[in-house]
């Protein structure tokens, strides 16, 4: 039988996904906390180069029905493994978007910095290991195409 992560209570946990543009003070602001003495955040920009081509732009799609609740399952995990977390937050953006703009955000507040700063990294590695969200990419010549999961973006 399978262990399932401790749910702890003592932790503000949010996500979201949104096809509007993502404000990362805000991400900063939700995850303050008194007990919090340092916030590790991880923002995702869209960037114009990906395995050797110039990219254009991309598009987010994600299986929606699923998506938000394994976001807050992954958060809940890094809570877990994060004793020091305080609050964890994450919000990934849907639809197209161009270079420059912020795709996804993770942020978590801890008393020490390395604990914030390690949580945050996990979480975007979680989300991008188990959450059914897909990057399609069209590229300056006019190629689209699907990203593997398993390929360092």
């Amino acid at each position: 039988m399978g262990h399932a992560d401790p749910v702890r209570t003592d932790v503000r946990v949010t996500v979201a996904l949104t096809t509007d543009p993502l404000d990362v003070a805000a991400a900063h602001d939700v995850v303050l906390h008194p007990q919090a003495g340092g916030i590790g955040i991880f923002t995702g920009v869209v960037r114009n180069h990906h395995a050797g081509a110039s990219v254009d732009h991309l598009v987010y799609e994600a299986w929606e029905e699923r998506a938000e609740a394994d976001m807050a399952a992954a958060a809940r995990a890094i809570a877990a493994a994060h004793p020091g977390a305080r609050a964890v937050h994450a919000v990934h953006r849907l639809g197209r978007l161009e270079v420059g703009e912020v795709a996804v955000v993770c942020a978590v507040s801890a008393p020490h910095r390395d604990e914030a700063i390690a949580a945050a990294s996990a979480l975007i590695d979680r989300i991008k290991s188990t959450v059914p969200i897909w990057k399609r990419e069209t590229l300056t010549d006019g190629t689209v195409r699907w990203p593997a999961s398993d390929e360092p973006c």
